[in-house]
């Protein structure tokens, strides 16, 4: 196997696990993650060895909370339309020809949120927590992580997602569709291990094709992905974008508009 650096790759009896190993920053990714997440897929789903590939996160507080806002300032510093190869990683995770399951072992916030939406399937501990950020700190996803979450968990129930950024518990992701087990946490492996030998019974053939047809439904948000991520790298550029930033580093509220209050705390007042 590659010597990777952010995820590990492991393969056993037709499984393949790819894990982001970044514990220490909630297994937030980086351009770095990114490429090793797009090289493991494409690894893992094109070995005819493999039958189902299962994406986690390391440790038991967070499966993903999307891009490292330590690496991001106008910038994630990797290739890309903002730095992140975000578009071609979920373009893999769709392409690959086997299922993927979302290990969700805890916190599922921002981009990590988008890679759940975005896997074929998911499995959630009863400690994950999910919801979007990307209005909190200057950001967005305006491809799979809105029009296909829309698809998911239907139209009014996404824009709620993005539109108030709540978290939800791993129930209440259930029962919208983003989900489609939830477990007592010490049993969460053994479930994933389960919907895997269920799936390495059937036809490797009729799981692709039948992936690929539920794919063509949603194939443009493909391009609707690469046009707003276009807008994206515009917006990282502005003042708004920016504060979104300096005050998710500052621990403060954003002031995005001119007519925002100064926050308190940052001002040095009790």
């Amino acid at each position: 196997m590659p010597d990777y650096e952010d995820i590990t790759l492991t393969i056993r009896n037709g499984v393949a696990r790819i894990a982001i190993e970044r514990p220490d920053k909630y297994n937030a990714f980086r351009a770095e993650t990114c490429e090793e997440l797009i090289a493991a897929f494409t690894a893992a789903g094109w070995d005819r060895a493999v039958g189902v590939i299962v994406l986690t996160g390391a440790g038991d507080k967070a499966f993903c909370t999307g891009g490292d806002q330590s690496s991001h300032a106008g910038g994630y510093g990797g290739r890309g339309t903002i730095g992140l190869p975000l578009e071609e990683l979920h373009t893999v995770i769709r392409d690959v020809p086997k299922p993927v399951i979302a290990r969700v072992n805890g916190f599922a916030i921002g981009g990590g949120n988008v890679l759940v939406t975005c896997c074929d399937l998911a499995i959630a501990s009863d400690r994950a927590v999910f919801g979007q950020v990307g209005p909190k700190v200057g950001s967005v996803d305006p491809g799979f992580g809105t029009a296909f979450l829309a698809r998911v968990v239907g139209e009014k129930k996404a824009r709620e997602i993005w539109f108030l950024c709540r978290r939800y518990t791993a129930e209440q992701a259930l029962g919208m569709g983003l989900v489609n087990a939830v477990v007592p946490h010490a049993e969460l492996d053994a479930e994933v291990d389960r919907w895997c030998a269920e799936i390495l019974a059937l036809s490797p053939t009729a799981l692709a094709l039948a992936k690929r047809a539920f794919n063509a439904d949603t194939e443009s948000i493909r391009g609707i992905s690469a046009l707003g991520m276009q807008a994206v790298g515009l917006f990282y550029e502005t003042a708004e974008a920016k504060e979104g930033v300096a005050a998710f580093r500052d621990k403060r509220k954003p002031r995005f508009r001119p007519e925002d209050p100064a926050d308190p705390v940052s001002d040095g007042q009790a």
